[in-house]
């Protein structure tokens, strides 16, 4: 086990290294630059754009200018922001609590409906499941900025039901008003962000649900006259689970980006948007330490959901 662990590490950092090179020269080769023309004050001298690039290290050839990064991100040290002049790093720790807190409950809540959506449609059959089917799909052929807008319009602007910007109100709240109030601000994003995402997973999980009520064990299982909720719990739920582990792992990327369109929509304060205005301002050191954080996310992602379903598998298990 321990031997299958460090051949996965070694593999991710030969990943790691590969995607952050690509990623460099990436941004490098990208046309315009935050030093460009129109980018900063138009009174600037070249002497003092010179003087910058200097101070960022941008005079130095491509090469050295990567090895530089490159060590500097082994202790998380992303560099400056051009924009905000501090620290990357100190950026995006600014910005990752509120990301981490809309993404975390809605795939709490996401995973909560598409398995039990996913699992009671596929055995359940006729009516039911063709109405989900057919719920999941609008679920999935809907456009997450399209809904939110949609949203806005009817409960924030008619109705006034909800807020549509903003984590806050004006009048200043403390303690766990405080977070009722984020929350209560964090309806919308969280619906649409479970409603688009909901068809896809809970397609996904029904179609699995379906490939395991025809084998042998659940035949054998009925003819034992089990009920279907021990059928559920003991043979379905069980035999899902490395695959929900699996999608769980490739998800932990998504806790750090956030959604951007959602955040730009709604004002949100998080990760997404701070990579939207990076993009936008081609703070270069930003998009290089997302893109990097991203990744490595990713690529632990994997590895933990490997462990994890090594363990928990059950045809594993019985070899």
């Amino acid at each position: 086990m321990l031997n299958i662990i460090f051949k996965k590490i070694a593999y991710t950092t030969l990943v790691l290294l590969l995607i952050s090179f690509i990623s460099f020269i990436a941004i490098y080769a990208a046309p315009n630059s935050f030093f460009g023309a129109g980018s900063l004050n138009p009174n600037m001298t070249p002497e003092a754009i010179a003087h910058l690039k200097e101070v960022y290290g941008l005079n130095k050839p491509l090469l050295e200018q990567y090895f530089g990064w490159l060590k500097s991100i082994v202790t998380l040290d992303f560099g400056i922001s051009f924009v905000s002049g501090n620290s990357v790093i100190d950026d995006i720790k600014s910005r990752l609590g509120i990301t981490l807190a809309i993404n975390i409950i809605s795939m709490v809540i996401l995973f909560i409906l598409a398995l039990h959506f996913g699992v009671k449609s596929a055995m359940q059959g006729g009516k039911y499941d063709n109405f989900l089917k057919q719920f999941a799909l609008l679920s999935y052929a809907t456009p997450s900025f399209y809904l939110a807008l949609i949203l806005i319009i009817l409960f924030g602007l008619k109705l006034e039901w909800f807020p549509i910007t903003g984590l806050e109100s004006m009048q200043a709240k403390e303690g766990i008003e405080h977070y009722l109030d984020m929350l209560y601000h964090l309806v919308i994003p969280i619906f649409v962000i479970v409603f688009t995402g909901f068809g896809s997973l809970m397609l996904y999980i029904r179609s699995l649900t379906t490939d395991i009520l025809k084998s042998d064990y659940i035949f054998y299982a009925k003819s034992r006259g089990l009920s279907q909720k021990v059928i559920k719990k003991d043979y379905i739920y069980k035999n899902l689970m490395p695959f929900i582990v699996t999608i769980l792992g490739l998800s932990l990327p998504g806790l750090l980006g956030g959604s951007v369109i959602l955040e730009q929509i709604f004002s949100i304060d998080g990760m997404g948007l701070l990579f939207f205005q990076a993009a936008l301002s081609r703070d270069y050191p930003v998009i290089m330490g997302i893109l990097i954080i991203g990744a490595l996310l990713t690529l632990l992602g994997n590895i933990i959901a490997d462990i994890i379903v090594d363990k928990i598998d059950p045809y594993k298990r019985r070899g």
